[in-house]
């Protein structure tokens, strides 16, 4: 479908899940940007941006085909729920009763159990009047030891080298909620080294250090004075291998920066992160209106996936710019809360806006 911000097509026959169900590829073209989507994890599969020269390249890590993504590769470009990050020991407590999600992560549940959103197929239809797509799931009552039938809506719009991502969802019993997009990305292309060069800056004063299983060590501390000060642009490399205890637990960055002191979607998307990288001259800036933002430089990348370009994924192949809530949210009440209640909407957005440096 075309129109005029841009076209809309679709590659049903793109793959299989074993079971037979069949995975289309949709692709979003503005003229400037080019966008690939999966409706298997609802995940972002390519993304090519120019570079200074007009040159095209596919800045995000993935596959061309299905089948690493319903394997070891399921978390790249996924949409991540129903809760992102960290839950410690997989426990929580609402209203007075236990819940219970399958440990997946070093005694935590991380990212949704056992069998997440991004393992999950969506259904998938074009937004009329843009060039965009909306993916739709039903996670029932249950789902991976989760309280009430979670209805979620993720919608992918790209328009003047921007793409957006929104999320929607609602639930018939009180749940927690927790959704982000696990891309990766490496500015210089698909497969092009690592991202040590990189130029990054995430507008944060606290960050949540973490203990030896990646959960949140106690209340957000000040960035001043440690190698999280990146309120201004730094490159990834001059930081990542720093000798520091809370940079060795996370294999390089995997930390969730503090954001705003208000609750999830509770404010107008603002600008979270800007990364450069400084020979194609590609720019990204990361707006969002969740609290936090979950910086991962890919430490544990181990080199056993090849990507798109024929190179296999090393640490630090690309970087995550994951936002959302706190990790462990539902255990903390000093944490913005992400509690969803019968007749609310959980809503966030988050903008991936492409430039050329300056």
């Amino acid at each position: 479908m075309e129109n005029s911000v841009g076209s809309v097509t679709v590659e049903s026959g793109w793959g299989a899940l074993q079971d037979g169900t069949p995975v289309a590829r949709w692709v979003l073209d503005d003229g400037t940007v080019r966008v690939g989507l999966v409706e298997h994890g609802a995940r972002l599969q390519s993304l090519l941006v120019p570079d200074r020269d007009g040159a095209l390249a596919d800045v995000v890590l993935g596959f061309a085909a299905l089948e690493p993504y319903a394997g070891k590769g399921r978390s790249f470009g996924a949409t991540v729920g129903r809760f992102a990050n960290r839950i410690a020991g997989g426990r929580f407590e609402l209203d007075g009763q236990s819940f219970a999600v399958p440990v997946t992560d070093r005694g935590n549940a991380i990212h949704g159990g056992t069998h997440p959103f991004s393992e999950q197929s969506w259904t998938a239809h074009r937004v009329e009047g843009a060039c965009g797509v909306r993916f739709s799931l039903l996670s029932p009552d249950g789902d991976n030891g989760f309280p009430g039938a979670l209805s979620v809506h993720v919608t992918y719009l790209l328009h003047e080298g921007a793409l957006t991502v929104e999320y929607a969802a609602t639930t018939d019993a009180t749940t927690v909620v927790n959704l982000t997009n696990h891309a990766y990305f490496n500015l210089a292309g698909d497969g092009a080294g690592t991202v040590d060069a990189h130029l990054v800056q995430v507008l944060a004063d606290r960050y949540l250090p973490v203990d030896e299983t990646g959960l949140p060590e106690g209340e957000p501390q000040p960035v001043e004075g440690t190698p999280f000060d990146l309120r201004e642009p730094v490159p990834v490399g001059y930081r990542v291998d720093a000798d520091d205890e809370q940079l060795r637990r996370g294999k390089g960055f995997d930390h969730c920066f503090v954001l705003a002191d208000v609750p999830a979607g509770a404010r107008e998307a603002a600008l979270a992160a800007v990364v450069e990288e400084p020979v194609s001259g590609r720019r990204l800036e990361v707006r969002t209106d969740q609290p936090g933002i979950q910086f991962f430089t890919g430490g544990s990348l181990a080199g056993t996936l090849v990507g798109k370009a024929g190179v296999p994924y090393g640490p630090r192949a690309g970087l995550a710019l994951e936002t959302q809530g706190f990790p462990d949210a539902p255990n903390r009440p000093g944490f913005p809360t992400t509690v969803l209640l019968v007749g609310e909407e959980f809503h966030s957005l988050t903008e991936y806006r492409f430039t050329l440096a300056p």
